[in-house]
Order: structure tokens, then C-alpha cells, then sequence
């Protein structure tokens, strides 16, 4: 296994003197960054929404209360009243829901990207724009105001006769850009004398590897593991250094421990996933299908040319029943995952067939995996 070594400065004035170590980081080409399996804790995006109006539809808009309920406020903020009792059946008006996601350390002055879907009966937002729409957090706090013309990938259209054709989804539509962050959301990471690091996959064997492996770059009891999915790390409090002090840990080749033994079925379209770590027991199998066909002929009975009778049609069933004979194949002790394929090819089990294999082997004890039915 070949293994790159480099040397690593880290600067720490925590002790009020500058101390500069030097460290050999062995790469293991066949390991995962520690930045690929894990996420900083508080390291993460928000999510945002609003409800806003998109215009200038070429009468695709919506024909409902709540459209011309907002249509109305809009008017009397511009000053326009309108009279009680008139509809204003703007067709070219459509209320929309929008949602973005502000990203971690977003800034304000910065730009997101927002998705308007429409809300009520509106057929298209192609062309349209959306009027400046505050986005509000969980907290209710106004975080990004967003506003610009919609790009819409579907498009729909309509006959005279009733006949339409529509091609993917017009009724959503993207603004790149479109919001400007106006409120920055305060981040733990500037805050402590630790760091958090959250694997994506709670596994003990992964975070004893993070944690030895930062252990051995940094010096021993700098790392600890909480738990299966959480290694605490002791960080410089200084922000520069401590921007310095991730970069070189996220990018630590990390061992991860192996995927527990899952065969996993889809019910609906027959896929079926089987885990490298899947073994099975000495086991003989037997699989076959009954098949029952029901052939429908119906037949004309006709009376007697002088009899009072009435021509009927009389029904005909034919039922047939056939089946296949059951072959028998063994799995062989310990049997991994190729052999398990090999075995089921050779019978030529259909996915319905195989399914039923495996949930018998699994409650007969010979399937050494959990079997999960999506």
C-alpha cells in the first residue's frame, strides 16, 4: 500500500507562546476524507420560505379567493384602492410559495437561489416575475428578500377542441439569484474550545479511526468519540487559526469501518440489493410456481326450429392448472455473495421468486443479514 508523507505546521498561541510542531500524515489511498464521511457540527443550512405573487402571465394565472385577497394588499400599498365588490380577475397574476435554503456562513449582500411553485389553479408561471417577497426562517425572522423574473424548463399548451399537451412541469419555476441575503444567522463554530465532528454513517469502527487517527497527527486525548457518530476535537479559539486547524483535519484519509450485512427488496419493483457481508448457512432450497389458467368460451344454444324457446348464450370455463417442478439447489457453509448469485442464476428464479427465497432462508435462520422490505 503505498503511503505519501507530508510535513504539516501547526501553530497554536493558546499558551501564549508560539509553539511550531511538525507532523508526517501517511495518505492511505484507499481511505475516505475525513470532509467525505463527516459534517462540522452547526455547520449547516437553513431553510427558508415565503408567499409572494408572480405578474406579467400571459393569462395563465390563478382564479382563486386567496390570489385576489393578495392582489388587493399589493394595490393598497401602492396606493390604488380597489372597490369592494369588483373582482379584479387579474389572469396574468398567480400566487405563489417559494423556498430557498441559506446556506451556513451565508453574509447579507450575498445571493441564493429561491423555486416559486404556484399555489393555486394557475396552468403556467412561464414568463412571469416575482414581486419582492420576503423569505422568513423557522423563527419567523425576515432573512433574504427575493424578486426577479421566473425560469421555467416546462411549457404547456392548449386546442380550440379541448386537446392539450404538456411537456414536464410548468407550474415551477427557478430564479438564480434570486434573493438577497439581508440577516446572517449566528454560527457555533467560532464559539468553544472544540469542534464537532458528525459522521454521516453512525458506525463505532469509523469513529475509533477518526479518532486515533487525529490522536496520532495531534498528540494523544486531542480527539474523542461520544458516540458512534460524534468525535469531539480541541480547536484553537483564535478563528483565523481555527479555519487553518479544520482545513487540515477535513482532509484526513480516514479507514471506514464496513457496511453491516443488509439485503434490502423493493416490493414494487422487484430490486433486490444484496451487501457484500451477507453469508449464509448450509441450506437446501426447493422453489416452484403454480400457475391456474381460466379460459373463458362462451357457446350459442339454439332451441328446436319448433320449439318456443329463445337462443341463449351458455358459458364455458375451461380451468387449467400447471406446476413446475421445484429445483432443488444448496448453498455450501459461509457462502458469499458470488457464490449466492451463482446459485440463484442457475435455477433462473424470477425476483418475485428470489424474494420469497430469501425471506424463507431468513426465517430458517440461514441468512446471517437483516432483510429490509422497502
Amino acid at each position: 500500500m503505498r503511503q505519501n508523507k507530508l510535513p504539516i505546521s501547526l501553530f497554536s498561541k493558546q499558551s501564549g507562546l508560539m509553539v511550531l510542531a511538525f507532523f508526517l500524515i501517511s495518505f492511505d489511498l484507499s481511505a475516505d476524507r475525513l470532509k467525505d464521511i463527516a459534517n462540522v457540527q452547526g455547520v449547516r443550512s437553513n431553510q427558508l420560505v415565503g408567499y409572494g405573487l408572480v405578474v406579467g402571465l400571459d393569462g395563465t394565472g390563478d382564479n382563486t379567493p386567496f390570489t385576489s385577497q393578495t392582489f388587493r394588499n399589493l394595490m393598497t400599498k401602492f396606493g390604488i384602492t380597489i372597490p369592494n365588490g369588483v373582482d379584479p380577475k387579474a389572469k396574468n397574476v398567480a400566487a405563489v410559495s417559494i423556498h430557498a435554503e441559506l446556506p451556513p456562513f451565508a453574509k447579507p449582500g450575498q445571493k441564493i437561489d429561491i423555486t416559486a411553485s404556484s399555489l393555486g389553479d394557475s396552468k403556467s408561471l412561464r414568463g412571469g416575475s416575482l414581486i419582492m417577497t420576503p423569505l422568513k426562517g423557522a423563527d419567523g425572522r425576515v432573512y433574504a428578500m427575493a424578486q426577479g423574473s421566473l425560469i421555467v424548463g416546462g411549457f404547456g399548451a392548449e386546442g380550440a377542441d379541448g386537446s392539450s399537451i404538456k411537456v414536464n412541469v410548468p407550474s415551477v419555476g427557478r430564479i438564480p439569484n434570486g434573493a438577497t441575503v439581508e440577516l446572517s444567522i449566528p454560527s457555533p463554530f467560532h464559539r468553544g474550545d472544540t469542534l464537532t465532528f458528525d459522521l454521516h454513517r453512525a458506525d463505532f469502527t469509523t469513529a475509533m479511526n477518526v479518532t486515533s487517527r487525529i490522536n496520532d497527527l495531534l498528540g494523544p486525548s486531542t480527539a474523542f468519540a461520544q458516540d458512534a457518530s460524534s468525535i469531539t476535537v480541541k480547536a484553537p479559539r483564535d478563528a483565523s487559526q481555527r479555519v487553518s486547524f479544520l482545513s487540515m483535519l477535513e482532509n484526513l484519509n480516514v479507514e471506514t469501518g464496513e457496511e453491516a450485512a443488509r439485503v434490502v427488496i423493493n416490493s414494487r419493483t422487484g430490486t433486490i440489493v444484496v451487501g457484500r457481508n451477507v453469508k449464509v448457512l448450509p441450506a437446501a432450497v426447493t422453489h416452484g410456481s403454480l400457475s391456474v389458467t381460466i379460459t373463458e368460451t362462451p357457446t350459442v344454444s339454439q332451441p328446436n326450429p319448433l320449439g318456443d324457446g329463445e337462443t341463449v348464450v351458455v358459458p364455458r370455463s375451461d380451468i387449467s392448472v400447471n406446476q413446475e417442478p421445484g429445483r432443488m439447489f444448496q448453498f455450501g457453509p459461509a457462502a458469499t455473495l458470488s457464490q449466492i448469485v451463482q446459485a440463484v442464476n442457475q435455477v433462473g428464479a424470477a425476483p418475485g421468486d428470489i424474494m420469497a427465497i430469501l425471506e424463507a432462508l431468513k426465517q430458517a435462520g440461514a441468512l446471517k443479514a437483516d432483510l429490509i422490505v422497502i
